[in-house]
């Protein structure tokens, strides 16, 4: 089958169809102030509909705690979920165990109590607990995805109904992949950074270091059905100069405090990016907190990809120095997003 040139040149710019290299060169590189504004685009009624139906769907009552990886056998975790102070150590079997931070017995903090053998001993008075109940102390639901650590807080929202596990994204093969886990916190709450990732539309003109020649192909319709509930994106990740790599993404909220950006075309076809938000409590401002727990999960087919997984130690400190970049803008337009709305001044 030939092709004629003009049939070549569609060929070409299909994002299905990969280059031999993954990179690309932009024909001209636009200023910053040149490019086509998107406010038009990014309605506020729409993207507050995204999040609405987000909201509205199962969390099953999980919050994401932090980085699987990170939970070692030797010390706990300590966590503030919701305003309740939460503590996380593995077993002896590598198990993680989750239940209440304070000790049942004077309250002591058990983030600061080291754990021998798999048993978190209590460092004031020597409360020994090993993951069941003890003292009047419960465990808690916990559950390791392999990237991440998840407690389900059934107290927090009884209107829920308890899930077994997390509400989950298609993932990658794990051990096929380069897996990086940024976390950061900010003065806003959950859904700022829901609607944060659920407007697209801000990506090139917020973040031109990183994106351009961003164009939404595709918005949900405000009564739409759930399977067609996505936003699809072209767009490319700026290198240097002209140099890009252009992908399509898909952007997906699962779960009240989740969006997940799929790659499906272009290099890295099958990554993904997931945002979790999880609720901390309040300052002593009494402005809310919120943490934000970032997971990339990168694979790629190509031969190179291999030796980048070899050099894993080196390629997550620049994936997490990446994730921070964005996240320094992101997060001011989260607390921008918290503070107009506890002032009734948000626009929609």
């Amino acid at each position: 089958m030939s092709y004629s040139r003009k049939q070549k040149r569609m060929v070409s710019r299909d994002p299905a169809r990969r280059p031999r290299l993954p990179l690309g060169l932009r024909k001209r590189a636009v200023p910053w102030e040149h490019q086509r504004s998107t406010w038009r685009d990014a309605n506020p009624g729409l993207i507050g509909a995204a999040l609405s139906r987000a909201q509205a769907r199962p969390s099953g009552n999980w919050y994401v705690v932090g980085a699987s990886r990170h939970l070692n056998s030797t010390a706990p975790w300590g966590r503030t979920i919701t305003g309740r102070e939460i503590v996380v150590w593995r077993d002896a079997r590598g198990t993680p165990v989750a239940g209440p931070g304070q000790c049942p017995h004077l309250g002591a903090p058990l983030k600061d109590s080291p754990v021998r053998c798999g048993t978190l001993v209590c460092h004031w008075h020597g409360l020994a607990l090993s993951g069941a109940p003890t003292a009047g102390w419960e465990p808690l639901p916990v559950h390791d995805d392999g990237v991440l650590i998840w407690v389900r807080l059934d107290a927090v929202d009884d209107a829920q109904l308890p899930l077994d596990a997390p509400v989950l994204p298609p993932r990658p093969r794990l051990d096929r992949s380069l897996v990086s886990v940024y976390t950061t916190a900010g003065a806003c709450e959950t859904e700022d950074i829901v609607a944060n990732r659920l407007d697209p539309w801000h990506g090139a003109w917020f973040h031109p270091y990183s994106f351009v020649d961003l164009t939404v192909v595709s918005a949900p319709q405000r009564d739409c059905a759930d399977e067609d509930d996505a936003f699809v994106v072209d767009v490319s990740f700026k290198v240097a100069g002209r140099v890009v790599v252009p992908v399509r993404a898909t952007f997906t909220a699962p779960e009240p405090r989740t969006v997940v950006m799929h790659i499906t075309h272009g290099e890295g076809e099958g990554s993904v990016v997931e945002t979790h938000a999880t609720p901390l409590g309040t300052d002593a401002q009494g402005r809310p907190r919120t943490a934000v727990v970032e997971a990339v999960i990168a694979t790629s087919d190509r031969p190179g990809f291999r030796v980048a997984q070899l050099l894993r130690p080196l390629a997550g400190p620049l994936m997490n120095h990446t994730a921070g970049r964005l996240w320094r803008d992101d997060m001011a337009y989260a607390e921008r997003r918290r503070l107009l709305r506890s002032t009734g001044r948000f626009p929609g």
